[in-house]
């Protein structure tokens, strides 16, 4: 390790090592796409599973991300990291990411239909669009921002008024160390198996624009449907007085769409504190119809295969929408933290890849741009109620 160490460092130019700067691992996809547009002394490093160890600085960074979001027009695609060895580790121990790939975390029998089929026919698609609508008139979600701030509180507040009559339920701020931004977790305590966790998640920011801070980021596709999703369906749970066996989270993260930060901070945390996750649903963006022989499109790289084929079935069963496979590429959206750590990780996603909405990091992802309605992320918020209860039985 220490001998790779030497030698991917002895690729970077000095100017680049000279300024304050930050590792990265970037997918190779983008960085073929983007590598004319960065600066000349960049230099792309060690390389594995498909993807590259970069060393930026913030204004590189910024830069990267700019490109991606508004040339690209997707998100992630690449994931920051503390330090050159955590970079080269995060593409070289691959057994984590194998297993987290390839193993099977739980019984994925489908059983429990006079719990689901109630919970889902309640979603209500005005319900999300009225929290598209309120996440979206914050001006920006940006993680460095206070409008980034007050919206993750906002967040918490609503999720918590939802679960107020219930003891066994926590909502609360997770602050990191280094930006402003807290993601959010709301927590239910497993009746029977409570250190068993099944987790729901979405990033809670937005960006728009270089330097994304500054400009407006309504971000109703990217990702406040995701958000309102999860909220729908905590409101379904919260009021049919749902209590799982095992623990389920709901998580709104902080500082996706600068190199999936926030959702690195929880799932490293929970490696390292040994949590026993066996299940987690990635909802980044579910308001767009793009694709037109398919509602719910699953990713199918660094996702766990058999909990994909679960879902699958789930959707069968209980949405009853027409689904398939896509891919998204290293680094795309926060499961890709979770699986990283070891974890079994799925992302239903509102399209194929290729037919993704183009106006994501702009201030034209408003929900009129994404046809002015829910009904798309309807069909999310019954798999994510559906996923819920028949894992965390």
């Amino acid at each position: 390790m220490k001998k790779a160490l030497g030698l991917l460092a002895l690729t970077f130019s000095a100017a680049t090592m000279a300024a304050p700067s930050q590792w990265l691992t970037v997918d190779n996809e983008v960085l073929s796409k983007i590598r004319p547009k960065l600066n000349k002394s960049v230099q792309i490093g060690f390389s594995s599973q498909g993807a590259s160890v970069v060393n930026l600085t913030a204004a590189e960074i910024e830069q990267l991300s700019h490109v991606i979001h508004e040339d690209l027009h997707r998100c992630g695609g690449f994931v920051q990291h503390d330090s050159e060895e955590e970079a080269v580790n995060a593409l070289t121990s691959q057994g984590e990411m194998y297993f987290a790939k390839r193993a099977i975390f739980a019984d994925y029998t489908i059983d429990q239909g006079q719990l689901v089929r109630p919970m889902v026919s309640q979603v209500q698609e005005k319900s999300i669009r009225d929290m598209i609508i309120k996440l979206s008139t914050f001006k920006t979600r940006y993680y460095k921002s206070q409008t980034g701030v007050e919206s993750s509180q906002f967040i918490r507040d609503t999720w918590a008024a939802l679960a107020k009559n219930r003891n066994d339920v926590k909502v609360e701020l997770y602050q990191h160390k280094n930006w402003p931004q807290p993601s959010i977790i709301m927590t239910i305590v497993g009746s029977e198996r409570p250190d068993e966790i099944v987790i729901v998640g979405g990033h809670a920011d937005s960006i728009a624009g270089f330097f994304g801070g500054g400009g407006s980021a309504p971000g109703a596709d990217d990702n406040a449907s995701g958000i309102s999703t999860i909220t729908e369906a905590i409101k379904v749970m919260m009021a049919n007085n749902y209590k799982p066996k095992r623990t389920v989270q709901f998580i709104g993260y902080a500082a996706e769409e600068v190199g999936l930060l926030g959702s690195k901070d929880i799932a490293s945390a929970y490696k390292q504190g040994g949590k026993q996750v066996v299940g987690v649903m990635q909802l980044d963006m579910t308001l767009f119809k793009g694709t037109v022989d398919k509602d719910i499109v699953l990713m199918a790289d660094y996702t766990n295969a058999a909990q994909n084929e679960f879902l699958g079935r789930i959707v069968d069963e209980y949405v009853k929408v027409p689904w398939g496979y896509s891919r998204c590429g290293y680094g795309c959206s926060d499961h890709a933290s979770w699986t990283a750590n070891g974890f079994p990780a799925s992302m239903p996603f509102e399209s194929a890849m290729n037919d993704g909405n183009k106006n994501i990091h702009t201030v034209r992802d408003t929900l009129e741009s994404s046809g002015g309605d829910a009904k798309h992320a309807a069909k999310f918020a019954k798999l994510a109620t559906a996923f819920v209860v028949e894992l965390a039985k």
